[in-house]
This record gives C-alpha cells, sequence and structure tokens, in this order.
C-alpha cells in the first residue's frame, strides 16, 4: 500500500494472510437507523467487516452512510461502504468518496448496481457515468495521489481500502481473467465474489487465476450463504446472475428434516474447503435479512 492511514480489521487481516470474514445488511425501507443497529448486533465479534449496499435489488432504501455510521457507532462492526455507478454522476460519487473519511468507514467496494429493470421503479433514470473499474481509478487515485480527475489538489486526501466485485466461473480453454486483471491495474486491494457453491468449479477458476499471478496481487473472498431451502436455492441460481450452486447442495437441502440446520452445516464445510485452497482469502456470506443465520453458521464454525 502506498498510502498512510489508519488499517481497519479487514485491512490488517488480508494483509497479515490471514483468513477474512465479511458479511453483509441491506439497509430497511426507514427512516430509522436503530433498524440497522439491531440487525446487525449479531454479528459483533465474528465478522472483520460488514457490505453495507447501496440500493441493492434497484430498489430504495435507508441511506447507506446513516446505515453505516450507525452501525459502526453503536456495534463497533466494520463497515464496507457500497458505490454503484447506477444512482450518481461522477461528480456526486467523488463527493461521497471524500466523506468517507469523515464517517470513518475504512472500506468500499465498488460496483455497477443492479439493473433499474429489475427494481419498483423502473422509470427511474441510469446514470452510469463511469463503470465499476472506472470508480475504482477514481477512488484510488484521489486516495493515493491526492487529486481529483481534474488536478484539484484534495487536502487532505481521503483513506479507504478498495474492494471489486467478481464472478467465479468454470473457465474455458480460452479464457483469461481480463476483467480482474483491469480492476487489479486500476488499483483495487481486494475482491468479493458472486455466490459459488461449487468447489470444484472454483478450484478450476482459482488455478487459472493462478496461472495470471492474480491471487498474489488481490485478496479473493468467496460468496457463500447458510441457505434456508431448496426452494431459496433453485431461486438464487435462477434468478441471481452468476450464481453457481450445485444439484447435489438442492438434493440434499430436499432431504434434510431440518432444511435451515442443514444449510448452515453445508456453508460451514464449504467454509473449511475455502480455509484450505491456495488463492483464497476469505469468504463473503449474503442472504437476504440473514444476519442472524450467518452468525448462527460462524459459532458452528468456531474459526
Amino acid at each position: 500500500m502506498t498510502h498512510s492511514k489508519t488499517v481497519g480489521r479487514l485491512e490488517q487481516v488480508l494483509s497479515e494472510g490471514g483468513f477474512a470474514v465479511t458479511a453483509e445488511t441491506t439497509p430497511p425501507l426507514t427512516a430509522d437507523p436503530a433498524t440497522v443497529v439491531a440487525r446487525t448486533a449479531p454479528l459483533v465479534g465474528l465478522v472483520h467487516g460488514v457490505n453495507v449496499t447501496d440500493g441493492a435489488g434497484a430498489r430504495a432504501h435507508l441511506g447507506n452512510f446513516a446505515a453505516a455510521h450507525f452501525m459502526q457507532a453503536e456495534n463497533g462492526l466494520e463497515a464496507v461502504m457500497q458505490f454503484t455507478t447506477r444512482d450518481r454522476n461522477k461528480l456526486a460519487l467523488e463527493r461521497d468518496l471524500l466523506a468517507v473519511s469523515g464517517f470513518s468507514i475504512p472500506n468500499i467496494l465498488c460496483l455497477s448496481g443492479d439493473p433499474l429493470a429489475n427494481g419498483d421503479e423502473p422509470e427511474a433514470t441510469a446514470v452510469n457515468d463511469i463503470d465499476a473499474s472506472g470508480l475504482v481509478a477514481v477512488a484510488t487515485m484521489m486516495r493515493d495521489q491526492g487529486i481529483l480527475p481534474s488536478g484539484r489538489k484534495i487536502v487532505p486526501p481521503p483513506s479507504y481500502f478498495v474492494g471489486v466485485a467478481d464472478m467465479p466461473i468454470d473457465p474455458g480453454d480460452d479464457w483469461q481473467p481480463t476483467r480482474l486483471l483491469s480492476k487489479i491495474e486500476t488499483g483495487a486491494d481486494f475482491a468479493q465474489t458472486q455466490f459459488c457453491f461449487d468447489m470444484e468449479v472454483l478450484g478450476r477458476y482459482i488455478a487459472r487465476l493462478h496461472d495470471a499471478g492474480i491471487p498474489e496481487r488481490l485478496p479473493l473472498l468467496i460468496g457463500l450463504a447458510p441457505l434456508a431451502s431448496a426452494r431459496q436455492a433453485t431461486w438464487m441460481r435462477d434468478n441471481l446472475f452468476g450464481t453457481i450452486i450445485p444439484d447435489a447442495i438442492i438434493s440434499r437441502l430436499q432431504d434434510a428434516d431440518d432444511p435451515t440446520g442443514e444449510g448452515r452445516r453445508i456453508c460451514v464445510e464449504l467454509i473449511h474447503a475455502l480455509i484450505d485452497m491456495p488463492g483464497v482469502a476469505g469468504v463473503h456470506l449474503m442472504g437476504h435479512q440473514a444476519e442472524s443465520q450467518i452468525a448462527e453458521t460462524l459459532r458452528m464454525l468456531a474459526l
């Protein structure tokens, strides 16, 4: 790292080669940040960071600055604040990147955002002045060079650990990780992936990343969830782009007397597999209002 700043827990564990654990929360449709504090409280002491989503599902919810601030202040949880390029132009994104340090938020995640057609107000206008890689480039320029893209100097510059999204695939012979390499070149510090419950596919994917020298340059946290039912798993696989869930896992959930408990056991098994997989730096646990389920899973894990 070329920037000087107070290092957050997530950055510290990744820089030391440890296994990082992050979770995710989507602020509810409310004007009361106390609901976010209550919802994320079960995660205290179990994770290195909590992603606070930014217009997830292309829907309005409590602003993630407020959610991240109160979650940190009341629970002591470290925020990974998501930034999507869908809803704000370049100037607005730059202003909000400057505000991150003022709220003592140590991590950001640069995303393009879900398509507006997926949300409940599809008539809204997508901005997309820049894409996610462009946002990484702006964020790291502001942090490392202390300037805006216009050349104006920032005194003092903001500080944050910059994350990006990734999507594991079963790579073909000619496949190259060009998008991930581009994000590394623009300054990304870590990556979190879409759901991948297939360790064989993931192993082949990570092997190809090793061929490109990526794991040595970019810590990768693999997306998982404590699945609650076969129906949920099937819906995720069919509707969440890039989600990989093998038939065998869905069958285990179908056959289980307690599908929710089985989902937690599956998640624990897969996390142990990730811990043993070279090139994997951690796990990112997600799910709709699944904070308590994630906490139960991590207590079973007992890292």
